[in-house]
């Protein structure tokens, strides 16, 4: 088990909490704000993201591409939606709350079991280790929220 610190990014939206959580709680749909995820699909047996549902996400940074596998943990329709991921035990979550303009969105990635010997090796030999790769994140968690925010405002 290797320790990883706690991240956390928030955006304030202009918007109705219903909008922002049917975009927040599709994980298929990653891919239309995140800088690293290229792809989401909900794995075989899982027809409807919700509880318990399974997916696969595939990654992309720079020319380095690798996939991980993912389950979703938490789910509170309009408030928080947490998924797990397999390979380095981060669990990544959106946590929804009414303000007076709209909602705040918070994403957050923690591993309260730390990260597994495999993604601390990896994160090591291939993504710049590990304060880069946090660097990486916080600055992806950002353009995450706000592209996210973005596309809210942008369909009311």
């Amino acid at each position: 088990m290797h320790a990883v610190p706690i991240l956390e990014a928030t955006v304030e939206i202009h918007a109705p909490l219903p909008h922002v959580w049917e975009l927040v709680s599709d994980v298929r749909r990653m891919s239309e704000w995140s800088p690293q995820v290229t792809s989401t699909r909900l794995r075989s047996g899982f027809d409807d993201v919700g509880p318990g549902a399974q997916f696969t996400n595939r990654n992309q940074q720079g020319e380095l591409a690798w996939t991980t596998h993912a389950e979703i943990v938490d789910w509170a329709p309009g408030r928080r939606m947490a998924f797990r991921v397999e390979e380095n035990w981060a669990i990544w979550s959106f946590d929804l709350e009414p303000t007076a303009a709209g909602v705040r969105l918070t994403q957050r990635r923690e591993a309260p079991d730390g990260v597994s010997d495999l993604s601390h090796e990896l994160t090591e030999a291939f993504l710049g280790g590990h304060v880069s790769f946090t660097q990486t994140l916080r600055s992806g968690m950002s353009e995450t929220l706000e592209a996210i925010r973005s596309a809210v405002e942008v369909s009311r």
